[in-house]
């Protein structure tokens, strides 16, 4: 039974002298992650790798499902380890390993070999050809393919021998926390915990926060936002989720503004209060789900006048994605089945018959001008009595 896992990485492999800071980060993620399961685990990383030692009461498919959710990993590897310091010793633990794991398959295979020893005798690829003929003596059910094997065993000769052959896909992307923080704009939809998970694969760590509209919105649909939120935190690390109260100012808009400018007015509101907690906080930016053209307050128009509220920059990582890989996304991350629950936000219950498509600036300028007076002071309460839930 293996009791090791080698963790491969990406680009991590790229970043040259600032590379240890990576790993360091890359190994920091991966103990908190192993941390909420059962085991003793003890995470190193030294030369290019990432290893997952496990001792006590553990299990591999539950241990695989925490790496698979640590941004940065590329590969799981399961590997056997060896004491070997010699040739013959090396052949003979590879025949142990494929004993273990291969003596009744018939498939073809090929050897890898990788010699970060350099005082190990030979070649890297003398030594795959020596253990692959004795792969070949003692195993007839296999047989050698050197551009296509059913079987890769890959061999990794350090102070240490690791054998492996499977190669676990994980999440790739960067570790969360090597490239700062963004505050998220969530919604019970399926768009924005996807805008959240693809920006958290880039290293960016999350804050969040949601527009509540009671009574237009039900306690039903704050907690599908809690969830939703929950759900991405087990890629992204803990959330800090602000709860805004913005019935308020949700119906001075509606009394005071053309209707078909609704949307648009109330979005722009809510990209300040979020860009308020985003400073607040030291986000170095504020994220949505949306994408050009999917509804009326995300064509060009309205994308570009939504970001004229704000002084943070915006990102959209959905911005070129249409409907169907959005759901995709979400099916593979666990969030769509919460998504799709019957409980409306804030945004579906005021939506204008005939929304503007191509707002201009200074007409929504000139129709939030007819707040002044009134919405301030919505806003400075809607900030003063937002509800903090940690996920």
């Amino acid at each position: 039974m293996f009791d090791t896992y080698l963790i491969k990485y990406g680009e991590i492999g790229i970043k040259g002298k600032n590379r240890h800071v990576f790993e360091d980060a890359l190994a920091k993620q991966i103990r908190l992650a192993l941390a909420k399961i059962p085991g003793e685990f003890t995470v190193r990383h030294e030369r290019g790798r990432v290893y997952v030692h496990c001792e006590g009461e553990w299990e591999a498919g539950e241990t695989v499902d925490a790496l698979q959710h640590v941004f940065g990993i590329v590969g799981i590897c399961p590997v056997h380890t060896y004491e070997t310091r010699d040739p013959e010793a090396l052949k003979s633990d590879i025949l142990d390993y494929v004993s273990r794991e291969y003596a009744d398959r018939t498939a073809t295979f090929k050897v890898k070999v990788r010699r970060v020893d350099k005082e190990f005798p030979g070649t890297s690829m003398e030594i795959a050809a020596d253990l692959g003929e004795v792969i070949l003596e003692h195993f007839p059910n296999l047989s050698v393919d050197v551009h296509n094997p059913d079987i890769m065993f890959d061999i990794e000769i350090r102070d240490t021998v690791y054998i492996y052959s499977e190669i676990i896909p994980g999440p790739g992307g960067m570790p969360v926390g090597t490239n700062g923080s963004a505050m998220l704009c969530l919604s019970g939809g399926i768009d924005s915990p996807v805008a959240g998970w693809m920006i958290a694969k880039r290293g960016v760590s999350l804050d969040a926060v949601y527009f509540h509209a009671p009574p237009y919105t039900s306690e039903r649909a704050r907690e599908k936002v809690v969830d939703l939120a929950r759900a991405v935190s087990a890629y992204a690390g803990p959330i800090r989720l602000y709860v805004v109260n913005f019935t308020d100012i949700q119906m001075a808009i509606y009394d005071h503004c053309p209707h078909e400018e609704l949307t648009i007015i109330m979005r722009r509101y809510m990209m300040r209060i979020a860009e308020h907690f985003a400073k607040e906080r030291g986000n170095l930016g504020i994220v949505t789900g949306e994408s050009i053209g999917q509804v009326a307050s995300q064509t060009m128009q309205s994308l570009m006048t939504t970001n004229a509220a704000v002084t943070l920059p915006v990102y959209r990582p959905l911005i070129g994605f249409d409907k169907n890989e959005i759901v995709e996304v979400a099916e593979k991350i666990g969030t769509y089945e919460t998504s799709i629950l019957p409980y409306e936000d804030c945004c579906t219950i005021f939506v204008a018959k005939h929304p503007v498509t191509k707002p201009v600036l200074e007409i929504i300028e000139r129709s939030e001008a007819k707040l002044k007076g009134v919405v301030e002071e919505l806003v400075e309460e809607a900030i003063r009595t937002v509800e903090v839930v940690r996920v």
